[in-house]
């Protein structure tokens, strides 16, 4: 204090600074204290402080007790009493560090997306397509250097091989990274190893290789060249590029990025319990699934024909045996209906011809062709009651091929594969079993076209 010297003295447990501390005090800030010690050890400083001078301890403890969130005592010994006072509100949003995608919306255009580069097609030839870039690309940048530039002895340079002579080629920088991965899964038969190439573009923003942005190039190691052509132009080379430290770390990243994102993916149908092979595509795995549903189809049909089969045969007997006793019926009507025609014939003809009108005979002559007739009834009702039989078991066997072509159908519907969800397995790659062949700064050549625009002009 004799030679104007501040200190400020902050702290949350008060009960942890010495009384001479706080007796030399003259500006106090206090807030809400937590405990009863500490309280009691800021109302014993205060008291020290203010000696000579009149101080209130009960009415001091009463304020320091109702302190609130943000609200704080401001107790100097220059001053006649303290005073209270509220803080201001302030927001700080503490995001933390910035994502990728943070960056790429930070830094605009700054970084150029690689586009699509040459592909691999199925045949194993490569395709070449147009690459867009941005103003800040290398492959638009207006300083562009007649000769390779410098690089440390410890650094692997490649160059991808250029279709015709140097004249007009442009060497762009990109790291390449030439891979074998073994995929294996004992659950779903995978046991397959694939290789391929890619590169993504240098860039001298804040991301400097970015392997989202990579694609194939479909080429393979013994194809690319050491040494560039002559006559070539190179472009823009980061300076980061230039450390080989920094490759160890994309080559650690490009294995992080192989195992998630170059899975071998397996299609599943779970219904129907079959996987496709390894590389097989998703429409021969379900035309090879179309096969096996139609055979399990089937075997479940013959399953179900047999199933309704001993209830059929069981009918089919028994309407062979009810048109049997129909016609057996239909016979005995057809006699008895003779018989009946000529019982009433003989007795109406014995009492016209006959010495009386009415005799003994007459009468027993009637009689016998009123029993005829009687029985001709019950023969009748014996007919309908056999054909009533065969309809109940012609509806029996109707219901039950009603019955089965519904089980068929229902089948066939369940057993449809052409709208059967297939579920995408990804069997990634463990980092033992992901190989690096080749891996390092790579120069890619492009030609301007007739239009102006760069395009790729490697193999």
């Amino acid at each position: 204090r004799a030679y104007g010297l501040g200190v400020v003295l902050s702290t949350q447990n008060p009960v942890d600074l010495d009384y001479k501390g706080l007796s030399n005090t003259g500006t106090w800030f206090i807030g809400r204290l937590q405990t009863e010690n500490d309280k009691e050890r800021v109302m014993a400083g205060l008291e020290g402080a203010a000696a000579g001078s009149e101080f209130d301890r009960r009415r001091m403890g009463e304020t320091l007790s109702g302190l609130g969130k943000r609200v704080f005592l401001l107790h100097n010994v220059h001053d006649s009493e303290p005073v209270v006072f509220e803080t201001r509100w302030v927001l700080s949003y503490l995001a933390g560090p910035m994502t990728r995608e943070q960056i790429k919306r930070l830094t605009g255009g700054m970084i150029a997306p690689f586009g699509a580069a040459a592909l691999t097609n199925p045949a194993g030839s490569v395709v070449k397509t147009s690459i867009g870039s941005t103003q800040d690309s290398p492959m638009k940048s207006s300083s562009r250097a007649a000769t390779a530039p410098v690089y440390p002895p410890e650094l692997t340079v490649y160059y991808l091989p250029v279709s015709g002579a140097g004249q007009g080629v442009i060497y762009v920088p990109a790291v390449g990274g030439w891979v074998t991965v073994h995929y294996s899964n004992k659950r779903y038969s995978v046991d397959q190893s694939e290789s391929f190439a890619t590169a993504t573009p240098l860039e001298s923003g804040p991301v400097a290789v970015d392997w989202d942005q990579a694609v194939d190039i479909g080429l393979d190691p013994a194809a690319i060249d050491s040494d560039p052509i002559a006559g070539a132009e190179y472009a823009d080379l980061p300076a980061i590029s230039k450390k080989s430290k920094a490759y160890d770390k994309w080559r650690k990243n490009f294995m992080r990025w192989v195992r998630q994102n170059r899975p071998l993916i397996v299609y599943k149908s779970s219904k129907f319990k079959m996987t496709s092979f390894a590389g097989e595509t998703e429409g021969t795995f379900r035309a090879r699934l179309a096969l096996a549903v139609r055979e399990q189809r089937d075997v479940e049909i013959e399953k179900l024909r047999r199933k309704y089969g001993k209830t059929y045969s069981g009918l089919n007997d028994r309407l062979m045996r009810a048109q049997q006793v129909l016609a057996r019926e239909q016979e005995q009507v057809k006699a008895k209906k003779m018989e009946s025609v000529i019982s009433f014939g003989t007795a109406i003809l014995g009492a016209f011809l006959g010495r009386k009108a009415v005799s003994s005979g007459s009468v027993s002559r009637m009689g016998t062709a009123a029993k005829s007739a009687g029985r001709l009834r019950k023969e009748q009702m014996d007919v309908a009651r056999a054909q009533e039989t065969v309809a109940s078991v012609n509806r029996r066997l109707s219901e039950l091929e009603e019955r089965l072509q519904q089980d068929i159908d229902g089948l066939e519907a369940a057993f449809d594969p052409a709208d059967e969800p297939l579920d995408e397995v990804r069997v990634k790659a463990r980092n033992a079993d992901i190989s690096i062949e080749v891996f390092g700064l790579l120069w890619l050549p492009y030609r301007k076209n007739s239009d102006g625009q760069m395009e790729p002009d490697w193999y």
